[in-house]
């Protein structure tokens, strides 16, 4: 095992505006509308304080490259592969079209494993975001580090058999197919160069997944949305959500919800029934 702790508490700060042109993609992204008030719909800061490491900069997978240096708050860990496995975020306020955001960020732990499929390390940090100097949104995010797969590992998902998701069971439902272009309005929005979302030979030669990989905060934004067609926009106090297994652009994909009370559970299902994200969220 390493150790890490030297990066443990590293801090970072990043300033972005919510700026109209922003705003405007944003919601021609999702298909919303503009709202009266300027208000924007929960999920838009994942799309504020992108990365901005320069093109010479990113890595063979096109994430920014592993650096040791002193600044940077994520470890260059020798795991090549490195997912969002999970976030737990708290909506304290709405943001507002033109407001100035600074996101403060910190690592809070870093652990190794072995699982199945070899070692694993999961790394933990805080996202504080102000907006106009209020505090808004926190999120604590978990990134997962990981072994490549062989290169004549099957391809990840498995094809779709022929059992059918059934929603009987859920209060909403609503079913679609995540298109390339959604997801390359995704990548562009929050500046996301994983090749995994773009680049389809890489995809499925490099990273053996059967074809371009649907990202997670999308997904979540996407349940997130199914909660505001129901309750109205911002009406979350919480959303939590964990990444199950790769949901693959062009197939189908079930996006669901129920609730009790206040709670709402929420999921992604692909056509056979298999998970591919799990949430949970309060209203406010």
């Amino acid at each position: 095992m390493s150790d890490w702790s030297n990066w443990i508490g590293r801090e970072e700060r990043t300033t972005d505006l919510l700026d109209t042109a922003l705003a405007k993609r944003w919601l021609a992204t999702f298909d919303r509308q503009e709202q009266s008030v300027g208000t924007m719909p929960q999920g838009i800061h994942f799309c504020l304080c992108a990365p901005d490491a320069k093109t010479q900069a990113l890595g063979a997978d096109g994430h920014p490259a592993r650096s040791d240096d002193p600044t940077a708050i994520l470890p260059p860990i020798p795991l090549p592969r490195r997912m969002w496995a999970s976030s737990a975020i708290t909506f304290h306020r709405p943001l507002m079209v033109a407001e100035p955001i600074e996101r403060r960020s910190k690592t809070l732990s870093i652990t190794e494993k072995v699982g199945s499929s070899g070692k694993l390390a999961f790394v933990e940090v805080e996202h504080l975001w102000l907006a106009s100097g209020d505090e808004a949104i926190r999120e604590t995010q978990t990134l997962v580090y990981r072994a490549a797969a062989a290169t004549d590992a099957p391809l990840s998902p498995p094809e779709p058999q022929q059992a059918q998701f059934d929603a009987d069971d859920w209060d909403a439902a609503t079913t679609i197919r995540p298109s390339e272009a959604l997801l390359f309005r995704f990548s562009a929005l929050t500046f996301n160069t994983h090749r995994i979302h773009y680049d389809l030979p890489y995809a499925r030669n490099i990273e053996r997944y059967r074809g371009l990989v649907v990202h997670g905060p999308l997904i979540a934004s996407l349940l997130m949305k199914l909660v505001a067609d129901t309750h109205g926009e911002n009406a979350l106090a919480s959303f939590t959500f964990r990444a199950i297994s790769p949901a693959i652009a062009g197939d189908r994909l079930h996006l669901v919800m129920r609730q009790n009370g206040q709670d709402v559970e929420l999921g992604a299902f692909a056509d056979d029934g298999r998970q591919t994200l799990k949430a949970s969220a309060t209203l406010a």
